[in-house]
């Protein structure tokens, strides 16, 4: 089936829904969650209609005005008074009292061990009634989460108490750690349907869930938009170093002063070369530290966090990106610096081999060997030509497969299925 194909079958899936969906995040829009603006923005494309919901509102400025856009169309739940909440929980319990209590119950039972826990529980319990109540407003026929985390919470019992079906996706090791992981099971057995978007995540989901549900499984990828992406200049100014990017958040996870080790030795190995790092957090005391250590003061630039074009025309601008984490979901600042033919350097962990073929479309190495990573950054500098042929075919790996359209283009079926399975079913069928 070709793209137009798919993309006509997609819309005809879209049609049979007869009511929004809506999605739910614990903070929407968000700079680092660009990807579930354009999964959005996709199957609006597709005449799914989508109605966003968020725990919080963005805690600063929004620099694109996609973000700013998506803000004004999102309902918040925290930036609702007091006496909203009040008149949804009165309505709810004099309306559904039998109902209101169970979801009270599963609120308290739903957490981790610990007084805070508990609490919190509680916050999660008056966010959902609330949430039930626009929800019933708003004529949502589904519910779907992104993260497996208090926003997941917040959702499954706002779907169990309004009587909808409640999807969800997964996108890291973070949901399937503690304390996520130790409510994961419960989650996939409430929802219809369990997104992934690697068989990696796909299989530590299945490994922490009971084996009765893992038919609910589906791999569904996060995608970009290749019409977005800016042109790569292979044509550099001949003298200047080489431009070496890392785009990531400065936290210990990102594996950040390993690859200061390893840059420390391409550059003793000669080759006039800069890095860039782009990103905020709270390593960067650490960093900068190890700076002064290393002697890589006026080599080693941290510019902090860009707005999303920026950032996509800094690495169009580099000569290599580096990724060296220690876990990862599946990176989608790789799946940008391949769409836009810069090559790629990365850590051998979680989903990136499901991106990164070693030495066909970029070059991995194990995580924390800092002196596989220095061999693979000289391997790619040193070698124009196979560079090239790796980023040419790293463009095709995401135009075959992390192509918004393609990625997105199973959901409308899955929604349709979750409905009609959902209301022939015992639990949709209680009063």
């Amino acid at each position: 089936m070709n793209k137009q194909d798919k993309k006509n079958e997609t819309v005809e899936e879209a049609a049979s829904i007869s009511g929004p969906i809506a999605y739910l995040t614990s903070q929407y829009p968000a700079p680092s969650h660009t990807f579930i603006r354009r999964e959005i923005a996709q199957l609006k494309k597709v005449n799914l209609d989508i109605l966003t919901y968020s725990i919080r509102k963005p805690v600063a400025g929004l620099d694109n005005p996609l973000d700013v856009e998506a803000q004004e169309q999102t309902y918040f739940l925290l930036g609702q008074g007091w006496a909203t909440h009040i008149a949804a929980h009165i309505k709810a319990l004099l309306h559904r009292p039998v109902r209101y209590l169970r979801t009270l119950k599963r609120a308290i039972q739903h957490r981790v061990p610990g007084g805070r826990a508990l609490l919190w529980s509680l916050f999660h319990f008056v966010e959902s009634i609330t949430l039930a109540n626009q929800l019933k407003k708003d004529g949502i026929v589904h519910l779907h989460n992104h993260f497996a985390n208090s926003a997941a919470n917040v959702g499954m019992l706002a779907a169990d108490f309004s009587q909808i079906p409640w999807s969800l996706t997964l996108h890291g090791i973070s949901e399937t750690d503690y304390p996520a992981g130790l409510l994961l099971g419960k989650k996939v057995a409430a929802a219809q349907f369990v997104a992934c978007v690697s068989w990696f995540g796909r299989a530590q989901a299945m490994r922490i869930s009971h084996s009765d549900h893992r038919h609910k499984f589906h791999t569904i990828r996060c995608g970009i938009a290749l019409d977005d992406i800016p042109t790569h200049s292979t044509e550099k100014q001949s003298g200047l170093p080489k431009q070496i990017i890392c785009v990531a958040r400065l936290s210990s996870e990102k594996g950040l002063l390993g690859l200061l080790k390893a840059f420390a030795g391409v550059r003793s190995s000669g080759w006039n070369a800069e890095l860039i790092l782009l990103g905020d957090g709270p390593e960067k005391t650490a960093i900068e530290t190890e700076l002064k250590h290393l002697d890589l003061e006026t080599h080693v630039k941290i510019l902090g966090r860009r707005s999303e074009p920026d950032t996509l025309i800094a690495i169009a601008e580099s000569d290599l990106l580096v990724l060296p984490s220690f876990m990862e979901g599946l990176p989608v600042v790789l799946m940008e610096a391949m769409a836009l033919g810069v090559p790629v350097v990365a850590s051998r962990v979680a989903g990136v081999p499901e991106l990164i073929e070693d030495g066909k479309n970029g070059l991995l190495f194990h995580p924390a060997d800092w002196e596989g990573l220095e061999t693979a950054i000289i391997r790619n500098l040193s070698d124009q030509k196979e560079a090239a042929d790796l980023a040419l075919q790293a463009k095709q790996t995401i135009k075959q497969e992390f192509d918004i359209e393609v990625a997105v283009s199973p959901l409308p079926q899955l929604f349709a299925d979750a409905i009609e399975a959902y209301h022939s079913s015992p639990q949709g069928r209680q009063p």
